[in-house]
């Protein structure tokens, strides 16, 4: 009997961690689902340095917005989210932040969020928030990482 007790508080112990676990990867498709919604829902904001309203964003504060939006909080800068969130990764996924910097050796100064297909959403002085290829010939030299939390 007491064999029998162990097996099924073992089986549930199992069991709860399985599916708190695809809890937190539903959860996090979520927050990277609406972030990217509420991103593409600005394409025409024009830029502004500093910006973190629909009247304007400019690179950071576009993502903050967008994942302020779907629930998560973002620290304000691309140096202070590419430092002290996330985790790196290689190979992207929809909703991971994309960093670049005027080198290799420099801190962060540009995030845009991967949507697949090659492409990401940003807010650039140039175009505001808009749609680029990752391999756009000025980004893709510019790329440092990326991360996923």
């Amino acid at each position: 009997m007491l064999k029998k007790i162990i097996a099924a508080m073992a089986m549930t112990i199992i069991l709860s961690s399985l599916f708190t676990t695809m809890g937190d990867k539903a959860e996090a498709a979520y927050y990277h689902t609406k972030a990217i919604s509420v991103a593409k829902a600005n394409i025409g904001v024009p830029y502004r340095w500093g910006g973190i309203t629909t009247k304007g964003f400019d690179c950071s504060g576009l993502v903050k917005y967008s994942y302020g939006k779907a629930g998560k909080v973002l620290p304000r800068t691309a140096a202070e989210m590419y430092y002290k969130k996330g985790y790196r990764v290689k190979s992207l996924k929809a909703g991971d932040l994309m960093f670049f910097a005027p080198n290799k050796a420099s801190r962060p100064s540009h995030v845009a969020i991967y949507i697949g297909g090659g492409k990401m959403i940003q807010s650039s002085s140039s175009k505001g928030v808009s749609i680029a290829y990752t391999s756009n010939s000025y980004w893709k030299p510019r790329f440092i990482g990326a991360k996923r939390f």
